[in-house]
């Protein structure tokens, strides 16, 4: 009787966004089982109705947090049974797992190693190797030890397929997401701020698309990133130190937020008494994450794994190029000076200006409360991001979460127009169209602009 009346009252009250709830569940199934990622009209057209209708859902449903959390799990499991249509990386993930459930060290070999040596019992091997791609099959895993047991754990789903395998991946983002939505709240109400702006992640499409949809682990990064800073916030700074080392042991991206921690313990009341006191707690602070960092590393360590995994990381630097902005800049001006490709310098120059800002935002800018800290790690990866040589969509779902602990919303418009970087897959070479780059960034950097430095608020939620 008290369940007819919840839901008389449902549909009485919330109508509307009950409707939009719908229609996005229609355009998240035909997303997840019936898109192809060369079919770019599709894409855009579903991706523009899944921002509409979850704009309308979060503004028109209020403060009815049930029906809001609801709503983001419903729209994860309905990917649970899909093949990720968008990227392929899920297939080396698998790899790796069932590399280690055989005794391999990820680290010491190379798909291409395996295969050429006659292969192993890795079950599917032939599959997962060509659904990776020969870019993936050449390298080294670059992917932290946490990500690696995430990866040992999926493929420990029953079944013993690459389905039940991404079964797995998935059900782990989901899992981390709703860890994220759990500790985000929390830390929202402690910082006094809204606590329904954390749907703006978990309603977000492109995190539910991008993280979900296509099993990409910046979700369970996130996760103990946002868990870490709940915890220094409520002055548990010991424990925030081990779950940090755990988010940087998931992505090593957590390790360039480091120094931004400076101040928030040299001038915190909460934890701090003197300065000497203060910077003893900083030492012990970055001293357990580096121990927790290492004891996590350790099973798979050897000189071997050192210079395996350094050389696959720096490969980002000074290799690959992806939906940039300031690097592609450069690179046209190298073309008409040099007539060459200069990534080999550009790529050396641009992580040097970055350390520069984050040196800059730690030491100039005092982070000594959660939520400056916050906003310099947000403004700190943006340029991180900006200098970058590759720009992968998922890369940008550490700022929408971030975000919305700030008063910027420049995120959340880019997490809208990143999907342009998509139209890279309307051709057989996979060719970027640099005016649509052009355009992606200008949207951005406007908006990045307007509120960063013009010191205006964007007419958002």
């Amino acid at each position: 009787m008290i369940f007819m009346l919840g839901l008389d009252n449902l549909f009485k009250y919330h109508k509307i966004p009950l409707l939009f709830i719908v229609l996005s569940t229609i355009c998240y199934l035909s997303f997840a089982y019936d898109l192809v990622r060369t079919d770019i009209s599709k894409l855009l057209l579903l991706y523009i109705a899944l921002f509409v209708f979850a704009y309308q859902i979060i503004k028109k449903t209020g403060f009815y947090f049930r029906l809001l959390v609801i709503s983001a799990v419903l729209f994860r499991l309905l990917f649970l049974f899909a093949i990720p249509n968008l990227s392929q990386d899920f297939y080396r993930f698998i790899w790796d797992g069932r590399m280690m459930l055989e005794g391999f060290n990820p680290y010491l070999y190379t798909p291409d190693n395996i295969i050429q040596n006659g292969g192993t019992k890795i079950a599917q091997a032939k599959e997962l190797y060509n659904g990776m791609g020969a870019l993936s099959a050449s390298h080294f895993t670059n992917y932290p030890p946490i990500n690696q047991l995430c990866f040992i754990l999926a493929n420990l789903f029953p079944g013993k397929s690459i389905l039940s395998s991404v079964i797995g991946l998935r059900l782990i983002i989901i899992a981390a997401d709703i860890g994220t939505l759990y500790f985000g709240k929390k830390l929202l109400e402690r910082l006094k701020l809204p606590s329904n702006r954390i749907f703006w992640y978990v309603l977000n499409p492109f995190i539910i698309i991008e993280l979900t949809g296509n099993l990409h682990f910046e979700g369970v990064m996130i996760f103990f990133l946002i868990w870490s800073l709940y915890l220094l916030h409520s002055g548990k700074w010991k424990l925030a130190a081990v779950v940090l080392a755990c988010s940087i042991s998931v992505k090593l991206i957590p390790l360039m937020f480091l120094p931004l921690f400076f101040w928030w313990f040299m001038s915190n009341k909460k934890i701090e008494t003197s300065v000497f006191a203060g910077m003893k707690k900083l030492i012990s602070f970055y001293g357990i994450i580096g121990i927790v960092t290492i004891l996590l590393f350790l099973p798979f360590f050897s000189l071997e794994f050192i210079d395996n995994y350094s050389k696959t990381v720096g490969l980002w630097f000074g290799n690959f190029e992806f939906n940039a902005s300031i690097y592609y800049l450069l690179r046209e001006i190298g073309y008409a000076i040099t007539g060459y490709n200069e990534i080999a310098i550009i790529g050396k120059v641009l992580p040097i200006v970055s350390l520069l800002t984050i040196l800059g935002f730690s030491f100039l800018k005092q982070n000594n409360a959660t939520s400056k800290l916050i906003t310099s790690i947000l403004l700190v990866f943006t340029i991180y991001l900006f200098l970058s040589t590759t720009v992968h969509p998922w890369y940008i779902s550490t700022l929408v979460i971030l975000c919305v602990f700030t008063n910027y919303r420049f995120p959340l418009v880019w997490s809208f127009i990143i999907i342009l970087s998509y139209l890279a897959y309307s051709n057989t070479e996979n060719t970027e169209n640099l005016w649509i780059i052009g355009f992606e960034y200008l949207i951005v950097f406007i908006a990045f602009i307007w509120e960063v430095l013009l010191k205006k608020r964007l007419p958002l939620i």
